[in-house]
């Protein structure tokens, strides 16, 4: 039984835009799924809401990104009927809830990481999916598994410095796991990489839930300065039955 990370990245990992309050955080979320579940049920499940709800031909796969959705950008513009709307979220929230998984979000304040570490300081990156592959690594040990990692290109030199963490994690472990347990835990020495276009179905569950994950992380510890929209507040209720808890512990989010 092999299972994969989805990886979403909210934010970006420049520590010189942490003044800039719409660029101040940084959080990943990774999606835990079980490889034989994609092929059998997530996958074949997303297609056919997509097929329900959108018209769009098979050459040319529909991809759901949860900005366009939100926004009834095309092709989702189809949702600007407010009760095809409505119908569409219930069937959303409804695979949420059904659909199997784990999950684990990170979030890092940029802003205080880099008033704090005035001298030496973690790349924002790294340092988030160094905790984000430790927890995945608890998950994978606590089933007696292996699993690897996947996340969604966004570029030549961006697609450089994701693999580049993620190899440097492979070879010298973190402070708390060292890199033999990581070889034990994944079977790959590197991180996937895939375009939005491939039609990663588990890449798109992530990304349907990384910003409600991030929102809520941000609320629990007084940092957000708006409301959080109805739909992302039920996306956000569903989450707890998905967050990974361990020994009866949180381990499914963490604020840095």
């Amino acid at each position: 039984m092999k299972y994969r990370m989805y990886i979403d990245e909210v934010g970006n990992p420049d520590l010189d835009s942490s003044e800039n309050p719409l660029h101040r955080f940084l959080s990943l979320t990774g999606v835990i799924v079980n490889l034989e579940y994609v092929r059998l049920k997530l996958h074949p499940q997303m297609e056919q809401l997509k097929s329900e709800y959108f018209q769009h031909h098979p050459d040319e796969p529909l991809i759901f990104h949860r900005k366009e959705l939100v926004n009834a950008k095309y092709p989702f513009h189809a949702l600007r009927d407010r009760e095809l709307r409505a119908r569409f979220d219930e069937a959303v929230l409804h695979h949420l809830y059904e659909w199997e998984y784990i999950v684990i979000s990170v979030c890092l304040d940029k802003k205080s990481h880099k008033e704090t570490y005035t001298v030496w300081r973690y790349d924002p990156y790294h340092y988030c999916l160094a905790l984000l592959l430790e927890r995945y690594t608890f998950f994978l040990e606590q089933r007696q598994t292996r699993g690897d990692v996947m996340a969604e290109s966004r570029g030549g030199k961006e697609d450089k410095r994701l693999k580049k963490s993620y190899s440097k994690l492979w070879e010298k472990g973190t402070q708390y796991i060292g890199p033999e347990r990581f070889h034990n835990a994944f079977t790959s020495e590197q991180l996937k990489v895939k375009p939005k276009s491939s039609n990663i179905s588990g890449l798109q569950l992530a990304d349907i839930i990384a910003h409600p994950s991030r929102n809520e992380i941000l609320r629990e510890n007084n940092l957000l300065t708006q409301e959080i929209a109805p739909f992302a507040q039920r996306v956000i209720r569903v989450l707890q039955t998905k967050y990974y808890q361990r020994d009866g512990l949180m381990y499914g989010k963490k604020f840095l």
